[in-house]
């Protein structure tokens, strides 16, 4: 019998939410996203050492000042990890813009066309690369642009459902929505409520943009990603994709219990109408929104503290 892992990729296409080259060969995932989190724990491994020292030395080659030489060194880093991951997956790997420019359309996406032509220089095509940017108004608007270049987007820290049909608007190819950092939000203000399985506040919100892209004909890809426990994953089963730690993968690898599709295409209906936002409407529906304003602003917050953690780090090699 097949355990809950191999189960779920009957249903589900799984995704490595890890840096970690010997976790994505053991697991053997379809796709597999990064971000400044898992870069910054990637080059802390002595495993990596090499890749550190040839983005270093890259860097040195392009020249500018030293801002502009750890920044490269950064880029160079998260695209040569993501040049041995791809060769692990039969699908993509998702490369994160700086969390910095997240509030900046144009510097988004001079940001995103110099990874797709790093990725390129070393023989990866953009056919094989996620571009992660976060689902900001600016955010959307620069992949709006992007997808039209023909780069593809992964659209992420997305916490609300004005966030999934901004994106969704924009023709995005793929958005991730957060489940665990929404119950943190919600267990955070009330700890004696029960947020088990389908009473899970993540869950419910995943599942209610998935069946309004599948009700209204919206081909972007729904991919649930961070993750608190198994519990969460099994409610989604059936969801696009799902984006799962090496941990959870090895908890559902270790059980064989039956495990139950929760989302199905074929049996989907929404209660939400399609109606495309504008800024204006988007910017107020955030505003009503505190869960989805508030971890939007601590993710990126989060993720620029990584970058310059990481930018330290690669400064002193």
């Amino acid at each position: 019998m097949m355990d809950q892992l191999e189960q779920l990729k009957q249903m589900t296409s799984v995704v490595a939410d890890t840096g970690d080259i010997d976790a994505i060969s053991r697991f053997k995932p379809v796709d597999a996203t990064t971000n400044p989190s898992l870069m910054l724990k990637a080059a802390q491994d002595p495993k990596y050492a090499h890749l550190l020292q040839q983005a270093k030395q890259q860097a040195q080659v392009l020249g500018g000042s030293n801002a502009e030489q750890l920044q490269n060194m950064t880029d160079q880093l998260a695209v040569l990890v993501g040049s041995e991951i791809s060769q692990m997956i039969p699908g993509r790997i998702s490369t994160e813009v700086d969390a910095r420019l997240s509030f900046d359309t144009q510097a988004t996406l001079a940001k995103a066309r110099q990874l797709i032509e790093m990725y390129a220089k070393l023989g990866v095509g953009r056919e094989r690369v996620l571009i992660k940017i976060a689902s900001t108004w600016e955010g959307i608007k620069a992949a709006e642009i992007l997808e039209k270049e023909g780069i593809q987007c992964n659209l992420t820290l997305l916490f609300g459902f004005s966030q999934a049909k901004a994106c969704a608007d924009a023709g995005a190819f793929l958005i991730s929505p957060f489940v665990g950092r929404i119950l943190d939000w919600y267990k955070a203000r009330h700890p004696d409520q029960n947020f088990s399985a389908e009473l899970d506040p993540g869950v419910l919100s995943v599942s209610r943009i998935y069946r309004y892209y599948k009700a209204n004909g919206f081909d972007t890809v729904v991919m649930g990603a961070s993750f608190r426990n198994i519990g969460e994953i099994r409610s989604l089963a059936g969801c696009d994709r799902l984006t799962i730690s090496p941990a959870l993968m090895q908890e559902l690898a270790e059980s064989d219990e039956t495990l139950v599709r929760r989302l199905d295409p074929k049996t989907v209906s929404s209660d939400d109408g399609k109606e495309a936002t504008d800024e204006a409407a988007f910017r107020w529906q955030m505003n009503e929104d505190a869960m989805a304003t508030e971890k939007l602003a601590e993710g990126i917050r989060n993720f620029a503290a990584d970058q310059v953690k990481l930018e330290t780090l690669l400064s002193q090699l």
